[in-house]
């Protein structure tokens, strides 16, 4: 069977596959990316010095030209956030209670304390709380006062007395700060800013207080608090001396730990000692880098890994491409891709030398095309996402997801999507279209290989934005599509194949499907070199004698004893009880028709045969067509042995891009083995998009294991509850607060309370009442059947993504118009 270039090695074969017409001028990149147009690259001037001879200054020989919107694209900040949230200029939503304002409630516990506080500092201070003389010469002598009286004798009592109001202080701040809303008004005010403002607020209200425990040393000619007078008063009494404070060494001593000590809570508010720690730290790390090595621009416009890595050059030059405008983010997100993949395998001098030849045209993909003609959705490459909407805001979102934008990209597709909608619902438009783009960018980076398979007609891009178009049952396709996916194994073959004809079947095993197909694929290719057309094949299940004799008679050589023994059996089998032989021969009649004579390997006409299995050796954009009308059985038999050849090849061999299939609509593709093959996907860098009118598409034995198969599920509005207890059961139950309030009517006993109810029942027209409030946690369904049915908006989905890595993302609401 003659192969094209879609086969073998890029640019090894003599006829490879014919590509479209590259564009004079590169169009331009909406929405997602940079708003420009670019025209044809200029050659950019070459360094005199050798590729591979190291740059001797790290900073740019040329003078910075003016940025362009790519530039700006490309250093839009990308942060790390949560599964299925558009990174591109994400801005994280302010913690709960950042930027609110505070409750009147909060308020008045502040304000009232305070009050209540000074009020009582205003008696004490007047000697007008009770028992408060009493209170102090308790613990003190009594020889320190004189008898019935509350003055002291000597210096004594009048120290204590400055003690006594110290200590009193103390405990009603103490009082104030843990009665009142203290804790909730500095959590507002300071903790809840980010360093260093935080560290400057409590600063300026360490500064405040220190004016009212030192106003002198301020200046100011207020009274001073009872902090440092009560200290020194505590000393002499201890010391019984006034001697000790003639040491200027030791009263400074004193100031220092009164001023340690006010600070002390401060610094705890303001999180001094961890800053101080960080910016230690971090002038620790920038002497280290320093002298390590001179600074780096860190924008990624600037391309700073190829100058860390010492490719000044390639730098350079890149950076003068993508500030003229001559690269888009097709060339950015290529580069980029090729340079991780040189890095890797220590080629950096060649990657120096392609890119100093080529600049922004480096590694362009086979095609020839830089850029899709048209893009109908909002496209990230750097972060290899498409946004397909914003996820809705709502009690069941958390802060993160609310009012951000949805986006899918090859971490969520890795681990297989498995979409539900009624027609109109917008799978097509709204998921199908935006990923296949997507993907077919990617393609264009080298990063990801497509296989689109659509009825004719579907809208999913021009015919131009594909390197192959296989559509079946059209005369004038170019391309024919290879039933065996260029398989050499008889085996291998025939499993895909026995899974695609007769997989949907309950009663054929696929076991002995495969068996049966094996013994008549084995001996074909032994005497032929070839395996049989699909008329050959089915005239061979059939049991023609003269295609069995003509077999056999080829296989007369000593080297085929096996074969020959393989088509024995097969002979002893053909017309049992439980032959698969006629059932896969009904089902390749389907295919043997007169539309599909030139397809599946017939030989005929000018069409060439496309493998899938091109796809794991290239990054290939590629969409079958089925037949659009009359051929319904066929259409999705071809689907399910697509679904089947594509799980057998993305097991095959090792590859750097990620390799996607796309069923627009894969009603009877779904089968166990099928379902078995999805789930080692994510572990060979591939997955599948499944998209589906109604589960009830799929065998009902098969609903279970598919769901958990996928890991992102999404259920589009006005999916039937039946469908939708499928998504219940897959997303299951979570953990929420449940409230009960009951009602009372209140008896009352007394006559006057019997009363005053009467009237406030005449008044207002209803009986006093109280109520009781139950909380308690239940567990209950993140998403009924009825809400997936019935609350779920026109244009909205509920969608849960699963990354590649194991990060989950609940089941929220999306709205597909964001």
């Amino acid at each position: 069977m003659d192969s094209d270039s879609t086969h073998d090695p890029r640019g090894t074969h003599a006829t490879p596959v014919p590509r479209p017409t590259p564009p004079t001028d590169l169009p331009t990149v909406p929405q997602g990316g940079p708003q420009t147009s670019y025209g044809d690259p200029a050659v950019p001037p070459k360094p005199t010095r050798a590729p591979d001879m190291p740059a001797a200054d790290p900073q740019p020989s040329y003078a910075p030209p003016p940025r362009s919107p790519v530039a700006d694209w490309v250093d839009e900040p990308r942060p790390t956030v949560e599964p299925g949230i558009w990174r591109y200029g994400y801005r994280r939503p302010k913690a709960a209670g950042e930027g609110q304002r505070l409750a009147p409630v909060t308020i008045v516990g502040f304000l009232v304390p305070l009050v209540v506080g000074l009020l009582l500092w205003s008696l004490w201070r007047h000697g007008s709380l009770p028992y408060q003389w009493a209170a102090v010469k308790l613990f003190t002598p009594d020889d320190w006062w004189w008898a019935g009286t509350t003055s002291p004798k000597g210096y004594q009592g009048a120290e204590a007395i400055t003690v006594a109001d110290g200590v009193f202080f103390a405990i009603l701040v103490f009082a104030m700060a843990r009665l009142g809303s203290w804790s909730d008004i500095v959590r507002h005010v300071v903790t809840r800013r980010a360093q260093p403002a935080r560290a400057l607020v409590a600063a300026l209200g360490a500064v405040i207080a220190l004016a009212f425990v030192f106003p002198s040393a301020f200046g100011l000619g207020w009274d001073a608090l009872p902090v440092q007078d009560p200290l020194f008063s505590l000393i002499v009494l201890v010391t019984g001396d006034y001697a000790v404070f003639a040491s200027e060494l030791f009263t400074d001593g004193l100031y220092a730990l009164i001023t340690l000590l006010v600070l002390w809570p401060f610094a705890r508010i303001g999180g001094w000692w961890p800053l101080a720690k960080e910016a230690i730290a971090a002038r620790g790390r920038a002497k280290a880098v320093q002298v390590a090595e001179p600074a780096v621009d860190r924008r990624p416009s600037h391309w700073p890994e190829l100058r860390e890595a010492g490719q000044h050059q390639a730098a350079d030059t890149l950076t003068a491409e993508l500030y003229a405008g001559r690269m888009n983010d097709v060339d950015c997100a290529r580069v980029g891709h090729m340079w991780t993949v040189a890095r890797a395998r220590a080629r950096l001098s060649s990657f120096t030398e392609t890119v100093l030849r080529e600049g922004a045209a480096a590694w362009t993909h086979p095609s020839g095309d830089r850029d899709l003609s048209g893009r109908s959705a909002r496209h990230d490459l750097l972060a290899r996402q498409v946004r397909i909407g914003q996820w809705a805001a709502g009690d069941r979102t958390p802060p993160a997801y609310g009012g951000a934008g949805a986006a899918l990209g090859p971490d969520t597709l890795g681990t297989s999507l498995l979409a539900v909608g009624p027609s109109g619902s917008g799978k097509t438009g709204r998921l199908i279209r935006p990923v296949v783009e997507s993907l077919g960018l990617q393609a264009l980076a080298g990063q990801c290989a497509v296989v689109t398979v659509c009825a004719a007609g579907t809208p999913l891009g021009p015919d131009s934005a594909y390197d192959v178009v296989v559509r079946l049952g059209d005369p004038a396709s170019e391309y024919d599509l290879d039933p065996y996916a260029d398989s050499a194994d008889p085996d291998e073959a025939a499993a895909f194949l026995a899974e695609g004809l007769a997989g949907d079947l309950d009663t054929v095993s696929g076991q002995r499907a495969a068996t049966a197909l094996a013994q008549l694929l084995g001996p074909y290719r032994a005497a032929y070199g070839r395996f049989p057309t699909l008329p050959q094949l089915r005239e061979l299940l059939e049991g023609e004698p003269s295609a069995l004799t003509a077999l056999r008679a080829a296989l007369a050589g000593e080297e085929h004893t096996v074969m020959r023994r393989e088509l024995d059996a097969r002979a002893r089998q053909s017309g049992g009880a439980g032959d698969p032989g006629p059932v896969l021969a009904d089902r390749l009649a389907v295919l043997d028709r007169p539309a599909f004579a030139d397809f599946f390997g017939a030989d005929q006409g000018g069409a060439r045969p496309f493998s899938l299995r091109a796809v794991a050796h290239h990054p290939l954009r590629v969409r079958v067509d089925l037949p659009d009308r009359g051929h319904d059985e066929a259409s999705r038999l071809i689907t399910r042995l697509l679904l089947a050849q594509f799980g057998a090849v993305a097991m095959t061999g090792e590859r750097s891009h990620f390799l996607c299939l796309v069923l627009d609509d894969a009603t009877g593709a779904v089968t166990a083995e099928s379902v078995r093959r999805i789930q080692r996907l994510r572990s060979r860098n591939a997955g599948v998009v499944l998209a589906l009118r109604t589960v009830g598409d799929v065998p009902e034995a098969l609903h279970g294991p598919l769901y958990a198969a996928v890991g992102c599920r999404m259920a589009f509005s006005g999916v039937t509850t039946w469908d939708g207890s499928r998504f219940a059961e897959a997303w299951g139950t979570q953990w929420v607060e449940a409230r009960d309030v009951a009602r009372h009517t209140v008896f009352a006993d007394q006559p006057m309370t019997r009363a005053i109810h009467a009237l406030r029942k005449l008044v207002t027209g209803k009986a006093v009442t109280t109520e009781a409030v139950t909380v308690r946690q239940v567990e209950r369904e993140r998403w009924s059947a009825s809400e997936l049915a019935h609350g779920v908006p026109a244009g909205h989905a509920v969608l849960s993504l699963t990354t590649v890595q194991g990060e989950h993302a609940p089941p929220l609401l999306v709205d597909l118009r964001g």
